[in-house]
């Protein structure tokens, strides 16, 4: 089926519409496409349904969110909720969210404590096969510099903070922001016009979405 088959589909409507969609996540969840290099195995984490009107792209699983198998399920999640000023309920209501991070599996630390990247194998292999599945997307966030890089390509600016400030660049399609997690506290203390500017706009857009 062509891409533009799949757009096609109607907004509304599960069973087979659904079908190749479930058929695919189901493979992606039995991945062990890098296997070999991650510390806890793999336990790929993403959420879906052609449904959905909003996607989220972010980096990687934590810990917390391989041991629990829920996206966002930690302090970042909260901080990303609270930018959306969006209940839990909805955001993991995958009939309006899509969750598909750049790396399915947590990556493992690296040598100053963080996380790792996301495994360069992931993204390359399955989002360009979950997308056309997703024909209902009007949004989607890139959290992060990784997301950013992947789906803005040239577009994407010099640093994080160059591409998050030509945000208005990348409507309607993308909103691009810094990564939740507490090491961007400092970040948003330095670029207060994120608070300010873009999550007004961006609680907008969502909540017409969902």
């Amino acid at each position: 089926m062509s891409a533009h088959a799949r757009r096609s589909r109607p907004a509304a409507g599960t069973g087979d519409l659904d079908a190749p969609l479930a058929a695919l996540l189901a493979e992606v969840r039995a991945c062990r496409l890098c296997a070999a290099h991650l510390p806890l195995g793999p336990r790929p984490v993403l959420r879906a349904a052609a449904t959905a009107r909003l996607l989220v792209v972010g980096q990687a699983p934590g810990t917390k969110v391989h041991e629990s198998g829920i996206p966002w399920n930690d302090a970042s999640g909260e901080r990303l909720r609270a930018w959306l000023e969006m209940p839990a309920e909805v955001f993991y209501d995958e009939s309006r969210v899509a969750i598909v991070p750049m790396g399915f599996c947590y990556p493992g630390r690296d040598a100053n404590g963080g996380d790792r990247p996301p495994r360069p194998e992931c993204a390359p292999t399955w989002h360009p096969r979950l997308l056309p599945e997703l024909p209902n997307l009007a949004l989607t966030l890139l959290v992060g510099g990784y997301a950013q890089k992947y789906y803005l390509g040239p577009r994407a600016k010099g640093s994080l903070t160059e591409t998050v400030r030509a945000w208005r660049d990348y409507l309607p399609g993308y909103l691009p922001t810094p990564h939740p997690s507490w090491r961007t506290t400092g970040w948003l203390k330095r670029n207060p016009w994120f608070e300010a500017e873009l999550v007004p706009e961006l609680r907008r857009r969502v909540h017409a979405l969902v």
